[in-house]
C-alpha cells in the first residue's frame, strides 16, 4: 500500500530551509519532520535560488521556451485540422 501524498505550506517550506541554513542537519530534518530527502533538497535549492517554492518560478529559460513551443505546436496542429476540414467541406460544394 502506497503512502498518501502530503502537501506542505510555503511557510513550512521556508521554516525548513531556515532551519537547514541555521545549521540543523539534513538528516535531522528528514527524520524529525518525516520528510523525504529529495523534497527537502528541492526546497533548499528553490529557497536559495529564487526564494519561491512555485515550480513555475523555478523553471529554467530552456524549460519555459520548451513549454511555449509545445503550446504553439498544439495550436498549429489545431489550425491545420480546421483548415483540412474546411477544404473537405469546400470540395464537396
Amino acid at each position: 500500500m502506497s503512502k498518501q501524498r502530503r502537501t506542505f505550506t510555503t511557510e513550512f517550506k521556508k521554516q525548513m530551509v531556515l532551519l537547514y541554513e541555521n545549521g540543523k542537519s539534513r538528516a535531522d530534518l528528514v527524520e524529525e519532520y518525516g520528510l523525504t530527502a529529495s523534497a527537502l533538497d528541492r526546497w533548499i535549492k528553490q529557497g536559495q535560488t529564487t526564494g519561491s517554492f512555485s515550480e513555475k518560478d523555478n523553471r529554467s529559460p530552456e524549460e519555459n521556451e520548451l513549454l511555449t513551443l509545445r503550446k504553439e505546436v498544439q495550436r498549429l496542429k489545431m489550425e491545420n485540422d480546421i483548415l483540412k476540414q474546411a477544404a473537405l467541406i469546400m470540395g464537396r460544394k
